[in-house]
């Protein structure tokens, strides 16, 4: 059964009330470890929000013996596919380590496609005769991959992180990739109600380029021009869904532009223009128009809640009306982000602080400086 196929066998009674995608994460700003198991239970909690379509993780943290190569987590629909990407793989990356992902068969998971593992950097060589960054250089990889070899999917590309995702309850999917054998100071998860797009492999949640993950409750009106405004970049989207553009315009603004975090997400859920107009503040007035004529097309507009994983750290964020719930919450160092309270407190009964973040607001948690 081809990915895109996935999402056929299953009948209308199979869906829920569409209410929502669930999503759930947390960071350990001190770097502590945390077993997979914790995610998936508070992934469990939520499960009414999702249908089965597709679940997944993101984990950081989880690859030290490795932690300076790449990580790549690809996707085959066949044989054939997995040769010509390994032919391109020879041929860009000095390939470390390669092998099968672990995964343990269970009925709830069907149909998976060969998935493979890769721990690489790119050739020198390579870098020097284009004249790229080891980053750009993966990034390009990974759209040429995604491309131009015929079934075959990069779904996660960072560093010391990975995504595992598949078409199935999140629980299910965490059981199915060994996600308790893992331990990261910063987990995400989702559990996906698709809300226009079929559930199949690569179109499940998370989303990634390099170690930006995302996982996103709604759906992204503005999908085209975000899509073409981030063709201009170079970066493609493939992957059968409006989400993957959230994924790309955090890599592009922050990474690539050099954009502090928090300025990023004044672009993506930027304020009306009317609330603009009534700020008080000349300085803040300003700069938010000036962030919405230059980065008009990067405006994310339609309901969303999102949370985002990076190398250091984690964010939270709505869209401008508040359309999708998100809830935070802290313990000691830790901090939570959830579309729901009771995902929260099943792995943290006693949190310090809850809270509902504004529209627009991002909640952001990062690694201490020294860790």
């Amino acid at each position: 059964m081809a990915f895109g196929d996935q999402y056929k066998k299953w009948k209308v009674d199979d869906f829920k009330v569409s209410s929502a995608c669930g999503l759930s994460g947390f960071i350990s700003r001190d770097g502590h470890l945390t077993g997979g198991e914790v995610i998936i239970e508070s992934m469990r909690v939520i499960r009414e929000r999702g249908n089965g379509l597709g679940g997944g993780f993101a984990g950081y943290g989880i690859y030290p013996k490795h932690e300076e190569h790449y990580a790549l987590h690809i996707m085959f629909e066949d044989a054939n596919g997995k040769s010509r990407c390994e032919e391109l793989l020879e041929e860009s990356l000095e390939v470390e380590a390669s092998e099968e992902m672990p995964t343990m068969p269970i009925p709830q998971i069907q149909a998976p496609p060969i998935l493979w593992r890769y721990f690489a950097v790119p050739r020198r060589e390579k870098l020097t005769a284009e004249g790229l960054s080891a980053d750009d250089f993966m990034v390009r990889l990974v759209m040429a991959i995604n491309t131009t070899v015929p079934g075959t999917f990069v779904f996660s590309s960072g560093k010391n992180m990975g995504v595992f995702k598949a078409v199935g309850f999140a629980e299910d999917v965490g059981e199915f990739f060994r996600i308790p054998d893992y331990s990261a100071y910063t987990w995400i998860g989702h559990g996906r109600f698709p809300t226009n797009t079929p559930g199949w492999w690569g179109g499940a949640h998370p989303f990634n380029i390099l170690d930006w993950a995302v996982v996103h409750n709604g759906e992204i009106s503005s999908y085209g021009i975000n899509k073409r405004y981030l063709e201009m970049f170079g970066y493609h989207c493939t992957l059968l869904t409006d989400t993957e553009v959230m994924a790309y315009l955090f890599d592009l603004l922050v990474r690539k532009q050099g954009l502090p975090l928090p300025i990023a997400c004044k672009i993506l859920a930027a304020p009306f223009w009317k609330s603009i107009d009534e700020d008080d503040d000349p300085a803040e007035k300003e700069l938010l128009e000036s962030l919405r004529m230059t980065y008009g097309s990067a405006l994310v507009n339609g309901p969303f809640a999102v949370i985002v994983g990076y190398s250091r750290g984690m964010v939270g964020l709505n869209d401008r009306v508040k359309l999708r719930p998100l809830v935070a919450a802290t313990k000691d160092e830790l901090l939570y982000v959830s579309s729901e309270e009771s995902a929260i407190r099943q792995i943290c009964p006693r949190p310090d602080r809850v809270w509902a973040p504004p529209a627009g607001q991002p909640v952001i948690g990062e690694l201490k400086g020294d860790v």
